[in-house]
């Protein structure tokens, strides 16, 4: 997640509050989502862009979540989504998906 993403997330989140803001992904391995999941929730892990140390704790999923995807028209989702979600590892995403919103639960 480059430094400008992260300072646009970061105002909308100033904006409208972290409990109005949800983060989607479309990472294309579970490495990059677990990353950029990490630095929406706990900071930037690289410490270099805007939200190094600013743990904004949004809630994160990613585009290829059952939860997302019956938010979005299916002829839509099958345009713009289908072919990633045949060639992704969708499980291992999903589970760094989950893993990172459980890790928020205090």
């Amino acid at each position: 997640m480059d430094q400008v993403v992260q300072e646009e997330v970061k105002k909308a989140t100033e904006k409208y509050g972290s409990e109005n803001v949800y983060v989607i992904l479309g990472s294309p391995d579970e490495d990059s989502a677990e990353i950029f999941a990490e630095t929406v929730t706990a900071g930037d892990p690289t410490y270099a862009g805007p939200l190094a140390g600013v743990a904004l704790g949004l809630p994160v999923y990613h585009i290829l979540e059952d939860e997302i995807k019956e938010l979005i028209p299916e002829d839509v989702y099958q345009d713009q989504i289908g072919l990633m979600e045949l060639s992704l590892n969708k499980d291992e995403i999903i589970d760094a998906m989950k893993s990172a919103r459980a890790s928020q639960i205090v």
